[in-house]
Order: C-alpha cells, then structure tokens, then sequence
C-alpha cells in the first residue's frame, strides 16, 4: 500500500527533527508551539502534565527577528493520555521564558517568568505570574514584580523556603523600574518576600546541592560571571567562579561516588566539572557554543546527559538550526552517542511511561527566526546507544 499525501508530509516533517542513521530517537508527536522556552514536566493527582511557557507569536507584516512578534501570549498545559500528549488548559502568560511547579504547605503552584508584554514598543517591568491549583483548575494566587524574567527554582533549606528569580537584562532602552536583578525570594507570612538579591543582571538558570554537608546554589549570568554560593547558615555567599560571561545551565549530579556539575556558556564551551573535594575541576568538553540547557537520564541502560543548543551567532543574525547531542558514561566520562537536529531548542525533559523511555524537546524558532515551530516528544531507544 503506498502512503497518502499526508501521511508522506509527515513524514518529511518529521524527518526535519532526526538525523540520519538515528538510533536512539523517533519522534513520537510534535506539539504546535510557538516561541516555546521550556519543557516542564510535573505529577498532580497521578496525571502527567507538560507545561510550556510560550515567549511570543508572530506579528502579521512584521520582519523576522528572534525577540520580536507580540508577547500577549499564553502558555499551553499539555496532559498525558493514553499514551500522547493532549493540551488541557491555557494559561495568560505574556512573553513566557519559564515554568516550575512546586508544593508546600499551602497547595500546589505554577510560577512562570514573564520576560516582558507588548508587541514593540516592549515593556520588560512586568509581573511574574504563579498560579495555585484549585478544585481541579488553575487561579491566579500572586504576582511578583520582575524584570526580563527568565527562570525560577525553588528549594528548602532548614525547613524555609525559598524562591530564586534569574531575570534582568542590560539593553539600553530597557531599564528597571526597581534594581533588576536576579534575587532569592523566602515565603514568609503567607507572602514571598525579598531575601538576598544576587546582583546578577542578566540571569538565566539555577540549581542547587549539597555536598558534604554543604549547600550550594548555582546560579548562570549571560554578562557577569556564572557562580556558585555557599549558605553560611544566614545568607548565600560567592564561592567559585566559571564562565566570565554567556553562561545560561548548570545541572549537578553524583555518581560513580563523585560529584558533577556540567556547565553551558552559549557563547563558549559547555564543559563537565569534577568535585576535587574543595572546587569544581573542569573534566572534560561537552561541546562548543549553543549550549542552552542539559537534562539527565539515569536509565536501566546507563547514565546519559542531553545538551539542547539555541542559536550560535548573535540575536540580529542567529543560526537556530543547530546539532543538540546525547552522551552517554563510559569510563569515567561523557561519549557522544547521537546528535539531532533542533531548532531555536531551550529546554529538554525526560520521562518513562509504561516501560517506555520519552524525551521532550522545546524548539522555538524555524530556520529562517519565525516563532511557529513545533516542539518534539520523542521515543528513546537507549538500549541502542
């Protein structure tokens, strides 16, 4: 039986979204996004649901140009059902960058970083948005004055809680009305409160640890330096420094009885790092600029890092189709088992349903810097790697 027009259509499209020869990836569903910027994955009442930040549609007439379009927005919760992500709900969340859900005491939350609104002339002091869940659906609970948001984290130390805000830029005719820079916010009389602002103006990743008893926060700054505090047991303080400039994820983890930290500088290498008992050590290369973000799967088939790339060159003239790849430990360190083609990609998320190994990329930009472009769920053949 030969294949109808459509079925061969998808095909071609899909083909877009693997190399050749690929082995451990096949798309299982693309997903109509626009601008995505992350690929959030969290449980609630036992259902899987995807929660993706949208930053921008395009503007009809307008040129291309990756931080354009009109960012009145909304962001797109996608539930898992029978095998497939169908969308459930949307969200008003104008120039989304970011998604996190978390639970305390109080209920369950969605925050999203909100980098600005308007469709140009754009206004950057905004509100960032979270969300509490209520009979089944979502109400707006709080709103935080940001600007140029980009991601939150959220953490507990000690039993208090925290809530980090990487935001800021440093463009000229974008100033903030407050002083716009990354901070850590601490829940306190049912209200998140100013803890301790970082100083970072142009924030974009966190991750936190601990090791031997200490507990550490990284934080990633596209034009100062990328840096990991320590809690003194009041406050956080600088403890070690990596990339000068362009860093946008660290991701840490412990294995074969060591401690990890890979590192992602958009303009510069994305490196792995070794815990030598004081400092991070750089290990080894993880590949050049692009790096965005990395995601780690820790499977029955082995230890493996996915590095998503962004764009290479500058934002008036990006390259947003680029080669993401997929590492596998062997001996001590990371080896390239497969690359894959990804465009404008900003997030990555893994999960496993029914014995069934899935990785969820977010695309944003098409190859000529347009924001419709989908986004990829893919079926992992790890075995293969």
């Amino acid at each position: 039986m030969t294949d109808t027009l459509e079925e061969m259509d998808s095909m071609q499209q899909d083909s877009d979204f693997l190399a050749p020869g690929a082995r451990l990836l096949n798309v299982h569903q693309r997903l109509p996004t626009s601008g995505a910027r992350c690929a959030h994955l969290f449980t609630l009442d036992s259902a899987r649901y995807l929660a993706v930040a949208q930053l921008a549609e395009e503007v009809p007439g307008k040129p291309a140009h990756m931080n354009g379009g009109t960012s009145d927005v909304d962001a797109i919760l996608y539930r898992w059902d029978a095998g497939r992500f169908v969308e459930h709900r949307r969200l008003p969340c104008p120039g989304g960058e970011d998604a996190l859900f978390f639970r305390n005491g109080e209920g369950s939350f969605l925050a999203f970083a909100n980098l600005r609104t308007g469709s140009g002339p754009y206004e950057t002091n905004t509100q960032s948005l979270i969300y509490r869940e209520a009979d089944g659906d979502w109400e707006l609970a709080e709103t935080v004055p940001s600007f140029g948001a980009k991601q939150w984290h959220h953490f507990t130390i000690d039993g208090r809680e925290f809530l980090a805000l990487a935001q800021g830029l440093t463009i000229p005719h974008y100033k903030p009305v407050g002083h716009g820079r990354s901070t850590i916010f601490e829940r306190a009389d049912g209200a998140w409160r100013e803890f301790q602002v970082l100083g970072g103006p142009w924030g974009y990743n966190w991750t936190d640890f601990e090791i031997d008893g200490q507990r550490f926060l990284a934080y990633a700054d596209h034009v100062t330096p990328s840096l990991i505090y320590r809690w003194d047991g009041e406050r956080f303080v600088p403890y070690q420094t990596f990339a000068e400039t362009t860093g946008r994820a660290f991701r840490y983890f412990r294995h074969e009885g060591a401690d990890w930290l890979a590192f992602a500088a958009i303009a510069g290498d994305s490196t792995l790092y070794r815990w030598n008992g004081e400092l991070f050590v750089a290990h080894q290369s993880l590949g050049g600029p692009g790096g965005r973000e990395f995601e780690l799967i820790d499977s029955d088939h082995g230890l493996f890092l996915v590095r998503v790339c962004f764009i290479e060159g500058t934002p008036a003239a990006p390259k947003t189709d680029l080669q993401s790849q997929i590492f596998k430990w062997v001996d001590g360190r990371f080896e390239l088992v497969e690359e894959f083609p990804t465009f404008g990609a900003t997030d990555a998320s893994y999960f496993r349903d029914e014995g069934q190994d899935y990785l969820v990329v977010s695309d944003s930009l098409t190859p000529d810097v347009r924001f419709r472009q989908d986004m990829v769920v893919y079926t992992l053949s790890l075995e293969q790697a």
